[in-house]
């Protein structure tokens, strides 16, 4: 009720220790090919470890791709995934034809319900890496003899029986249990064949088995839920009762006397994604309301174009809250007479087919190729440079804060790399910058730097600078979520004045970590007019002056003669 009507004290708990959150800075994101792994779906990986496991180690097709994401990981621990769908089937069980089960939704939503027809399991992936798979069976109802010759014995404590769900529904004779093994038997997975790479031990055929804490049993659900390696298809002809209730039996649910071995084929690749399907593959990180990124890059384009990287700078540029980092294609700097040029030519877009790259404070390109070691086929690559820029501001964002520059010895090391495609001199690293394009140079004792922090921005601003472009989305993403607590709150000066209470000591903090040298906020009556009171909006109008970082030292050394006072010639 609005107000009391008889005498009485009604407590009210106001919150007034709104403030403005931390955002994150440092979120990578990137689409490519892979071996093994969801596609058209975002995964988070924070090490090369957790990359290799959930989307396999790399070939001569894909190690471009896996190079590029784990040089990444070398500087920050959170990166956003994407495996494109390119072409790939899943292995099905022998006779079946392979199948595209994309993720996990596209299983739920199309095949859990036994309708794909190609036998009892599916790899859970797409890929070739899927044909090394065979899932062995035993049933309670497995001779002695034929279990003691059975090759995974030793991976049970015991033969399957009836479990004691059934027991205790006084079902003895039912005979539920099973034995699954999943096995690597070309060895393609594990580097040796008949490898157990996991086993189900004692799960039931009956579809309402539990186990004694009370979660399922069945061995459907076990291994959709827990498996890493496949799916369940369908239920094997020899289990002419599987899925039926445990407590509906009335006798042995299986006449099964053999093990069941289904080894999987069909499994195919296609790890030549072309422009088109990486696209899509970055379509997953166009929706800022739900995708939280911050560092979007790419493997160069392939054809020599400038697809990819014009379609990754136009999601940062719509998004508003991220970066957009790309690399010249391989071609333009690797084995070539005049790289430097090249690469302008590929910018600016003077060269044939294609339009160069769109202006953008958004945007990010650097000067060229790394060659990098890959230690899983032991052999030396080049890489686009794309992954280790994004991971330059995922580093500055830990060591300092996302409005420093990435550049420079302090902040600019680049880590893993055994030389450049080419190392621009003085005089080209000129016509570079003057291209809108970040050089890349060893220099001797001083190690790989990233020697520039110029954004795609063809006109002159202060957002032709990456860390003013990095200050301005941190402070518009902080700003921007805590102004939601003002949606639907009433236009006037409490709420206006609550809002600039917000944001000011949030702007002395940045100022006092360097980010801006002053500030002014204004949301008051001047700039909120009846008019736009009646039009149910809000207006703030933040002043910021960004601080600028340096980019070009002058050092005069100046000789006297030794009578002469310094105070006299420096005015000091």
């Amino acid at each position: 009720m609005s107000f009391q009507i008889s005498p009485g004290v009604r407590v009210k708990e106001i919150d007034a220790t709104n403030v403005i959150p931390a955002v994150s800075s440092s979120i990578g994101g990137f689409a490519g090919s892979f071996n093994w792994g969801p596609t058209d779906e975002i995964v988070l990986v924070s090490s090369e470890n957790e990359l290799v496991e959930k989307f396999g180690s790399p070939d001569d097709n894909t190690a471009k791709y896996f190079l590029t994401a784990a040089s990444f990981l070398k500087y920050g621990n959170a990166l956003k995934v994407v495996r494109v769908s390119s072409g790939h089937l899943n292995a099905v069980a022998t006779g079946g034809t392979g199948q595209l089960i994309k993720n996990e939704e596209d299983y739920d939503n199309n095949y859990s319900g036994g309708s794909l027809s190609v036998g009892p399991w599916v790899a859970k992936y797409p890929g070739v890496l899927g044909n090394s798979l065979k899932v062995s069976v035993v049933t309670a109802g497995v001779s002695t003899s034929n279990y003691n010759a059975w090759p995974f014995k030793g991976e049970f404590d015991g033969k399957p029986e009836t479990s004691d769900f059934a027991k205790d529904l006084g079902k003895t004779s039912a005979a539920d249990e099973m034995h699954i093994c999943v096995v690597d038997e070309l060895g393609a997975i594990s580097g040796t064949p008949n490898t157990v790479l996991e086993k189900f031990a004692f799960v039931s055929q009956g579809s309402d088995a539990k186990k004694p804490d009370g979660t399922t049993n069945f061995y459907k659900e076990v291994i959709n839920q827990t498996s890493e390696w496949i799916w369940w298809s369908d239920h094997d002809t020899s289990l002419t009762d599987a899925g039926e209730t445990v407590a509906s039996q009335s006798g042995a649910m299986t006449t099964n006397t053999a093990v069941i071995d289904s080894s999987l084929a069909g499994g195919t690749d296609d790890n030549a994604p072309t422009n088109a399907e990486i696209a899509i593959g970055y379509d997953n990180f166009e929706d800022a309301e739900t995708v939280d990124i911050n560092l979007l890059f790419a493997y160069p384009d392939v054809n020599n174009s400038s697809t990819i990287a014009n379609d990754l700078i136009s999601i940062a540029t719509a998004r508003k809250d991220c970066m957009a980092f790309v690399s010249p294609p391989l071609e333009d700097s690797v084995g070539v007479a005049n790289p430097h040029t090249s690469v302008i030519q590929w910018c600016d877009g003077t060269d044939s087919g294609h339009d160069g790259l769109t202006s953008s404070s958004y945007g990010f390109v650097d000067s060229g190729a790394l060659y990098v070691y890959d230690k899983y086929n032991d052999v030396y690559r080049y890489i686009g440079a794309s992954g280790h820029m994004a991971g330059l501001c995922a580093n500055t964002d830990n060591v300092a804060d996302s409005w420093f520059s990435p550049a420079g010895i302090n902040r600019g090391q680049l880590l893993g790399v055994a030389k450049l495609a080419y190392n621009p001199t003085k005089a080209q690293r000129d016509e570079l910058y003057k291209g809108r394009i970040n050089p890349l140079v060893s220099m001797p004792g001083q190690g790989t730097l990233l020697f520039g922090d110029k954004t795609l921005l063809q006109r002159p601003s202060a957002f032709d600078r990456v860390n003013v472009r990095r200050l301005f989305i941190t402070l518009e993403k902080a700003i921007s979520t805590a102004a939601k607590a003002q949606l639907f709150e009433f236009n006037d000066e409490f709420t206006r004045a609550q809002f600039k209470n917000l944001v000011e000591p949030f702007l002395r903090d940045v100022k006092g970590r360097r980010g801006i040298t002053d500030s002014l906020v204004v949301c008051d009556g001047t700039n909120n007019t009846s008019q736009v009171i009646d039009a149910n909006r809000f207006v703030a109008d933040i002043f910021i002056k960004p601080a600028r970082s340096i980019n070009f030292i002058t050092l005069n050394f100046i000789a006297t003669r030794s009578g002469v006072e310094f105070s006299e010639i420096s005015g000091q």
